[in-house]
């Protein structure tokens, strides 16, 4: 290996050069938008707190031509038929990054995302093989999220089991797995046979720059605005319906309830004077930025009653000590009471009303609860935390292999 593993000093570090990371994944970390931004932020962590990255390419090599038609196909089924035809062109596409990771004397084969990567990949021996990813495709499919959503071709279903095989084919022959959330983990643990010695919960982070703590919680009272806010691509896959139809409980309720949503467009029915609506801003424009995080240290709430199997926007949120209302769902990493409140599925909208109303009756819990969500954003849910444990745990493994 390129990395010697030497003496654990006080800080918890170990001295040393640092490590070699093989990066691999289907989509280039160096594009801010592939994976919601969660490829570029883990890049940009491993970079920073875990050791040297050197992005492997994403070639198919020989059939390259395939995988070049593929992307010129709409999105809908490029999301699909990408993964599985990297699965059937597997032995080709492997040979190719095998040849890259000969080459460079690396410490750590680091998968990101998309597990067909390591799909017949044999790196050399004495590569620690490491993955990470807030979903699979197993694990997916038969959670409520994915049932939510159903399947683009029903034909795929038939292919289930032969892709169950292949997960457990190459999540046995990984060495660490680190799961942003312990439903991913509990799921990979059942579905792949795995255990507590290589499969770790270790949440992710927010992906934004971290905010400094506000010195004065922003307070909620009866007689002011209460600020709702939702961010989000797709207005009903995150729950946008939802959100609105909070807003107007309470409405009539006679508090000036109003909602701000970023990311998308809501519908004609789905409109009011009471929301401001931010269909589309770039966090990579300081202007842009701006109103993106005034947006988060304004809201008293946020609202995202979506079906997904993470979620950055609720670690952004914790950022800002912004209390989320959620459904308790996948690996969404809001904790009941902690950094928000997350909602068994089949609570209506009313409940999410009624725990607002709770905080307006008691303002002093609802600044304690403020405190809470920057405090598990400081222990949880940022991107700091989450390198430093994945370097205890790699060089851990790698003291244990020599």
């Amino acid at each position: 290996m390129n990395a010697q593993i030497g003496t654990e000093n006080t800080t918890g570090e170990t001295d040393g050069p640092r490590l070699k990371i093989a990066y691999l994944c289907d989509q280039d970390p160096k594009d801010p938008h592939t994976y919601s931004g969660g490829n570029a932020r883990l890049y940009n962590t491993l970079q920073a707190h875990v050791g040297d990255v050197h992005v492997l390419n994403q070639s198919w090599y020989w059939v390259e031509p395939i995988h070049w038609l593929i992307k010129k196909m709409p999105l809908a089924i490029v999301m699909r038929a990408q993964w599985r035809l990297h699965l059937a062109f597997a032995p080709i596409i492997a040979r190719g990054v095998r040849k890259q990771l000969a080459k460079g004397e690396f410490d750590v084969l680091f998968g990101i995302y998309s597990f067909h990567s390591l799909y017949k990949l044999r790196p050399p021996k004495d590569i620690l093989t490491v993955y990470t990813s807030d979903a699979t495709p197993t694990a997916y499919k038969n959670s409520v999220i994915g049932e939510s959503f159903g399947s683009f071709w029903s034909i795929s279903r038939r292919l289930d089991p032969l892709i169950l095989n292949v997960e457990k084919d190459v999540f046995q022959k990984t060495d660490l797995m680190f799961w942003p959330s312990q439903w991913l983990k509990d799921e990979a643990d059942r579905l792949y046979g795995l255990s507590d010695d290589n499969s770790l919960h270790v949440s992710w982070g927010a992906n934004i720059v971290s905010p400094d703590a506000e010195t004065a919680p922003l307070p909620l009272i009866k007689d002011r605005p209460i600020e709702l806010l939702m961010i989000g691509r797709n207005w009903h896959a995150k729950g946008g319906p939802a959100s609105f139809e909070i807003m107007q409980i309470l409405r009539k309720k006679g508090l000036d309830a109003r909602l701000t949503v970023i990311g998308c467009t809501p519908p004609e029915e789905c409109r009011s004077g009471h929301m401001t609506v931010h269909p589309n801003l770039d966090k990579s424009i300081p202007e842009q930025l701006a109103i993106f995080t005034d947006a988060l240290r304004s809201a008293h709430f946020f609202v995202m009653p979506s079906f997904e199997s993470f979620g950055f926007a609720f670690c952004e949120a914790s950022a800002y000590g912004l209390p989320s209302l959620c459904y308790r769902i996948g690996g969404v990493p809001v904790r009941d009471g902690i950094n928000g409140h997350a909602f068994a599925v089949g609570n209506d909208t009313a409940c999410f009303a009624a725990k607002i109303l709770h905080y307006l009756e008691h303002p002093d819990d609802y600044a304690t609860l403020r405190q809470n969500c920057r405090k598990e954003f400081e222990d949880r849910l940022n991107w700091r935390v989450w390198g430093q444990k994945v370097l205890h745990h790699i060089k851990q493994a790698l003291k244990e292999r020599q």
